[in-house]
């Protein structure tokens, strides 16, 4: 997919791809603006595309950049927000060559430890 992220102060373009329960497949992108505080990551815009169109339940996440020799990996926002809508979803976090590593939201490798979940706000 074509990733138009709109990044003209990091320079870092950012996309991703979202896989629903039902095997729909919603792409993201970051989308930056002069007051940063009001920019959104890539990983909320799929997320946010998805819950627009009803879907709540997702499978996998893929999460890419041209960030070189790195993996990318989701800000804690993203991670909450991610969080919200359960922990059995993979999320791939890839290279600009196209290797990867899979990790998930809570287990052994976690990617947010300790989360803050729905259940939480009921105690």
């Amino acid at each position: 997919a074509k990733n138009c992220a709109y990044c003209p102060y990091s320079r870092f373009p950012v996309g991703a791809a979202l896989l629903t329960a039902g095997g729909e497949i919603f792409s993201g992108c970051n989308v930056e603006n002069a007051c940063y505080s009001l920019g959104v990551c890539a990983e909320r815009t799929a997320i946010q595309k998805a819950i627009s169109e009803g879907h709540t339940s997702f499978k996998a996440m893929a999460i890419t950049s041209d960030m070189g020799d790195n993996f990318i990996v989701p800000c804690g926002a993203c991670r909450q927000v991610m969080r919200e809508f359960g922990t059995d979803w993979d999320v791939y976090l890839t290279k600009a060559d196209g290797t990867y590593i899979m990790k998930r939201l809570e287990e052994k490798k976690k990617l947010l430890p300790l989360s803050f979940k729905p259940e939480d706000l009921k105690k």
